[in-house]
């Protein structure tokens, strides 16, 4: 596929807001017959535009209502350095989005735990003990307006 037409972008955003819509009920939403729809869909899965479908949880259901944004800084830019932070935050369960970025630290991480003691044990226990961090922010989310994701 080489181009997303408007179409596809509405299929698309019904999808991301209602991943097990039906194809009989996407066709409807986006102005398609179901095997029309059914096709688009089917192409855009072949290409790797859709990617995947996947179950989005509620945070503070499932215990983990505390989040916090990270930004972490290295002391070592090494491809080495690099490379065992990201194994590190891979196996930390807290760690639910790891991103290397350009400017003045080297990673984002999107963290949630269950409250601010376990976030602390985080930060102490898993971020503090890894030899090439050097700074680490903590930007603690006190509520979402809008929470749109995609992986």
């Amino acid at each position: 596929m080489t181009g997303i037409d408007a179409l596809d972008q509405k299929i698309l955003r019904e999808l991301g807001r209602e991943g097990r819509i039906s194809n009989v009920a996407l066709a409807e939403r986006v102005g398609l017959s179901p095997s029309a729809c059914l096709r688009r869909v089917q192409e855009l899965e072949r290409t790797g535009v859709i990617r995947g479908y996947r179950v989005v949880t509620d945070p503070e259901r499932m215990g983990r209502g505390f989040v916090a944004y990270v930004l972490v800084g290295l002391s070592s830019h090494t491809k080495a350095s690099q490379e065992g932070f990201e194994r590190a935050m891979a196996i930390a369960p807290e760690v639910v989005e790891c991103h290397n970025i350009a400017g003045a630290f080297e990673y984002l991480l999107r963290v949630e735990s269950a409250d601010l003691a376990e976030y602390k044990r985080f930060h102490t226990e898993i971020l503090g003990t890894q030899s090439h961090v050097n700074a680490i922010t903590s930007y603690i989310v006190m509520g979402s307006s809008k929470a749109e994701r995609s992986a």
